[in-house]
């Protein structure tokens, strides 16, 4: 009997059918894998937990980017660069910034949460998306082979839970946009879980939002940091922290506020979670207080609101068809079945307040993990693809890396560019018949280049890179 089956005698569980992709997750690289998917004429239904799409942009309040491009060219192409520029158009990106910082410099900028929510509402509607919220993946039905050729598995359907209760979807093709894994887990692809097969697990932070900062006086760059220094030595903070990336800003008067890391917290727990979420907001209420008795500009400071979503840095991360390594990111390599390009340096955040944590991470965050002016790193398309899966993809921070690329690659435009190519790579499953493990990555990289995406490499193949898996286990963080 099949899991459907099964589920349908237990539960009386309705069958959905007709759609080509279902992609969980509706967060940076979830949406845009949706959109893609649905121009390419994919019937997609996409599920989000919450009830806005955006994810940490939105929900998360992480609502600024950088890394766009190196200083000397872009890195972003396609559906990335659309939505920079609609917001742009609509007024909703911070003072000062335009598209500079999308076509050249690694200087970023600061958007408005709520237009970016209306602008993916629109988007999606206009791609012919259908969106379903407050909706999410808690099981899938899987059909694995014993051996050979037959040993690839694909995915049937999967089980979703709602107000209105469970229902199965069935569909050609899926994408997990989780950021946590939860549907290639639930599939029983092999995952790496940060605490399980790393020693720590790099902390999130629950940003907020904070306005009547005057920006004329407050210069993040040149007084934040002293003025953290000072607050240690003072004994104001309840944690001695020195690693606060800080405010930026969002609007005329308006930032986000990413400070305070939540040490040994545990996503993939509810309990732990649960604790981060409260502790966060105890130290978001803290680190207004601190802002607003140390730095200039910035004694007016109010906390508008915290994030409805936790800023989680690291939680799962699939082992794919390709595993991109600190190897990779240091020789800046490029592969000829890349899918994007990259810039950002590797941001593993501190793993706890001692001065030799605070010290690698500045030097990683600065000289070993930086890339110089107009240099960048290829992202293999082996890095979506969960190993032998037929069907199945992973999008955003959840895609085959070790922690220290992940600690690069997890941003959201680096999310928005693997999820433009999930949805594409679908496209070409469900048109070609072509399996996620065995695509044709030459005609994949050449429908991507024709939707605008940034792909420089000159050879190409038609068989993606490959590598042999690290064990669970065996891959230890610093």
């Amino acid at each position: 009997m099949t899991e459907q089956q099964r589920f349908q005698l237990r539960r009386d569980i309705p069958v959905e059918n007709g759609y080509d992709l279902l992609v969980a997750g509706g967060g940076p690289a979830g949406t845009v894998a949706a959109i893609a998917a649905s121009r390419e004429g994919l019937r997609t239904l996409l599920v989000e937990a919450t009830g806005a799409l955006g994810g940490m942009g939105t929900g998360g309040m992480v609502s600024s980017w950088y890394c766009l491009g190196n200083n000397v060219h872009s890195m972003v192409g396609g559906i990335v660069v659309e939505i920079c520029e609609a917001l742009y158009e609509r007024g909703a990106i911070e003072p000062g910034r335009g598209p500079e910082q999308w076509q050249r410099t690694k200087r970023g900028f600061g958007f408005d949460p709520e237009a970016l929510k209306r602008l993916l509402d629109e988007r999606c509607d206009d791609a012919g998306v259908e969106v379903r919220f407050a909706t999410r993946v808690i099981d899938a039905e899987v059909s694995n082979g014993s051996g050979g050729e037959s040993s690839r598995h694909t995915v049937r359907g999967a089980v979703l839970h709602s107000i209105e209760g469970y229902s199965f979807v069935a569909a050609k093709a899926f994408i997990d946009a989780t950021g946590d894994a939860a549907l290639a887990e639930r599939c029983g692809v092999m995952c790496r879980a940060a605490g399980r097969d790393t020693e720590r697990i790099m902390p999130p932070t629950l940003c907020a939002r904070v306005t009547g900062i005057d920006f004329d006086r407050f210069d993040r760059r040149r007084d934040q940091q002293a003025g953290v220094d000072r607050a240690v030595s003072d004994g104001f903070f309840s944690q001695p922290d020195r690693h606060v990336p800080g405010i930026f800003r969002t609007g005329e008067r308006d930032g986000i506020l990413n400070a305070g890391h939540l040490f040994a917290m545990d996503a993939l727990s509810t309990r732990s979670l649960s604790n981060g979420y409260a502790q966060g907001r105890r130290l978001a209420d803290e680190y207004v207080r601190f802002f607003r008795r140390y730095l200039p500009g910035c004694e007016e400071t109010h906390l508008s609101a915290t994030a409805a979503l936790m800023g989680v840095r690291e939680s799962r991360r699939i082992v794919g068809e390709y595993e991109l390594s600190w190897e990779d990111f240091v020789a800046r390599r490029s592969f000829p079945d890349q899918i994007g390009i990259y810039c950002k340096q590797v941001d593993v955040h501190v793993y706890d307040t001692t001065p030799e944590e605070y010290a690698r991470f500045e030097r990683e965050f600065t000289e070993a993990g930086r890339p110089a002016d107009g240099e960048y790193y290829g992202l293999p398309y082996g890095i979506l693809v969960p190993r032998g899966f037929t069907n199945l993809w992973a999008a955003g921070r959840c895609v085959s890396t070790d922690v220290r690329v992940n600690g690069s690659l997890r941003d959201q435009p680096g999310c928005m560019l693997l999820g433009q190519a999930a949805g594409t790579a679908a496209a070409q499953h469900v048109a070609a018949g072509e399996p996620a493990c065995a695509l044709n990555t030459r005609t994949l990289v050449a429908t991507l280049r024709a939707r605008g995406a940034n792909l420089p490499q000159k050879r190409l193949a038609d068989t993606m890179t490959r590598c042999p898996p690290t064990p669970p286990g065996a891959e230890r963080a610093r």
